[in-house]
């Protein structure tokens, strides 16, 4: 499994070898630093932490082991044997061609009614209606007198974590540590990624 942290910086388009445009988002990922390697024997599972972007300013000792802003744990059983602490994940751990998938926080688009956040149709729009027409309608029974837990009413609508599956990797430029994906991607500009092959 190949694993990397990213960045989004924006979306582009490039041209294939056909003359077709392609549209992609350029991501700056990596390179990453292998944090900690963590064994069934000392921690009860295998897995690795890798870090990513380091933060300049100077750390307080409280905050010792926190000197990236992003910081993941993978579980992984075969590929901790060859990682070692300290040891740096770039961009050269894929190729074009690859299919991976994109995980991130999608944007926030705050309080929204049921039409815009659940795809409710709203009520008819014809002469004779006398109530709002964007509005969920009954939400409630006879019995048992309430809200049924889940139902789906207006509240706030994104800044989940979304993933973005089959993604197909078009460019790399190892140099500048940037990957082009086909297609979009989850959040705003600035949006800290994970990158999965």
């Amino acid at each position: 499994m190949k694993l990397l942290l990213g960045r989004k910086l924006k979306m582009s388009q490039i041209y294939d070898d056909n003359g077709k445009v392609v549209p992609v988002t350029l991501v700056e990922a990596g390179p990453c630093k292998i944090l900690q390697i963590k064994t069934k024997d000392k921690d009860g599972y295998e897995a690795v932490q890798i870090g990513f972007v380091e933060k300049k300013k100077r750390i307080k000792k409280t905050e010792k082991g926190k000197e990236f802003k992003f910081i993941k744990e993978y579980k992984i059983k075969d590929e901790v044997q060859d990682a070692r602490t300290g040891d740096q994940i770039d961009v050269n751990i894929f190729k074009e061609g690859d299919i991976v998938k994109v995980s991130g926080i999608s944007k926030g688009k705050g309080f929204q009614g049921v039409v815009k956040k659940w795809g409710f149709h709203g009520r008819p729009t014809t002469h004779g209606t006398k109530h709002e027409v964007r509005t969920p309608g009954s939400v409630g029974m006879s019995f048992p007198e309430r809200v049924i837990k889940g139902k789906k009413l207006a509240g706030r609508m994104g800044a989940e974590i979304a993933t973005v599956r089959n993604l197909k990797i078009v460019k790399i430029e190892p140099d500048k540590n940037l990957l082009a994906v086909k297609g979009a991607v989850p959040g705003r500009r600035g949006t800290f990624l994970e990158i999965r092959g």
